[in-house]
């Protein structure tokens, strides 16, 4: 037998406020300030008011079917926020798959589907009322202040490529440190010994990790790192310039090791553009497999839309055991190594 929903005259009674003020904070309606709104939010947790609103309401067989999210009818909605960033949105080679993942397991689930691109903080709680919402999942860099705000809704929350220490959330990660580390293996072999990476390792989490792995590899075969920091945290705007004011003819590494496919191919343009040849004079590897048609040697082929599936049932899992510990689930992908972008090292 489910218990029956938490009410506002509840949530008002619990925290001495008035019906008025718990409705105009869990809807997101101005009215009331933000202390009182979070004493409210934090009441009705207690409660468990936001449970009760991801709850199936019947929509179960029964209730030994609770941990098997395949044997629930569901419906409500589930809101995909988008960070506010030009390249990380529906349109992008990577980032749309992953949206297309997404949209198709909500839709066999019949849950509907509402996408929002990262609003400023303070207008996330007037553009969102959590007694609507069943859950979110983020896609992509989220900025801590909106983190903070959808901490403070007490919804379920998935992440898809993206960790944050001040909020601890279910993510689902391709397994970055893996994939480079069989590239970065499978170059040692080949014999090449000079290394740069390419790619802002503060732009997003699965950046950082590659170059974990990148320089966890050539560390642990005593490889100095000799890491060229403009490389590591590069301006695009000014990527093609920076790049070439470093590099020479005489001065190329044997390999420029890149975060992802993006990087790879704005490093083979600036050297094309230098009169370098790849991979005659150096050779490119990349990641994430996104164009078939430049000279890298080695790329990674990361199933996006499983990535987006992948987070929609852990999604489903969560709002049907709230209180299991956060979970981070990482997905191998496949090292993709094309021998005629290679060349013998020195």
């Amino acid at each position: 037998m489910m218990k029956t929903k938490v009410t506002i005259q509840e949530i008002a009674h619990f925290t001495g406020l008035s019906k008025f003020a718990v409705s105009r904070a869990l809807s997101g309606k101005s009215g009331v300030s933000d202390q009182t709104r979070d004493v409210i939010l934090k009441a009705a947790g207690k409660l468990g008011y936001f449970k009760d609103n991801a709850a199936l309401s019947g929509d179960v067989h029964n209730s030994n079917d609770l941990n098997d999210p395949q044997n629930i009818r569901w419906s409500g909605t589930i809101l995909i926020l988008f960070p506010n960033i030009r390249y990380q949105n529906q349109e992008s080679v990577y980032w749309g798959p992953v949206f297309n993942g997404i949209s198709s397991r909500l839709n066999q689930k019949g849950i509907n589907i509402l996408t929002l691109t990262e609003p400023s903080a303070d207008q996330l709680f007037t553009l969102l009322n959590p007694d609507a919402i069943r859950g979110i999942i983020t896609v992509g860099s989220i900025s801590t202040p909106i983190l903070l705000e959808i901490k403070r809704l007490g919804i379920p929350v998935v992440m898809v490529d993206h960790l944050d220490p001040v909020f601890h959330s279910d993510s689902i990660f391709t397994d970055n440190f893996a994939s480079m580390r069989d590239i970065m293996l499978y170059l040692l072999r080949k014999g090449f010994k000079r290394f740069q990476f390419v790619g802002n390792i503060h732009d997003a989490h699965s950046f950082y990790e590659r170059w974990l792995a990148y320089s966890s590899v050539l560390m642990g075969h005593g490889i100095e790192l000799n890491q060229i920091p403009e490389l590591s945290s590069p301006d695009l705007e000014d990527f093609r310039k920076t790049f070439s004011s470093l590099f020479d003819e005489t001065n190329l590494p044997e390999v420029f090791v890149c975060a992802n496919d993006f990087y790879a191919l704005s490093t083979i343009e600036t050297l094309e553009s230098m009169g370098i040849r790849v991979p005659d004079q150096c050779v490119v590897t990349g990641f994430d497999n996104v164009y078939n048609d430049i000279p890298v040697l080695a790329s990674v082929n990361v199933n996006k839309e499983l990535l987006g599936a992948r987070a929609v049932d852990q999604m489903l899992w969560r709002i049907i055991n709230p209180e299991s510990n956060v979970e981070k689930k990482l997905i191998l992908a496949d090292v993709i190594i094309r021998e005629q972008f290679g060349r013998h090292s020195g």
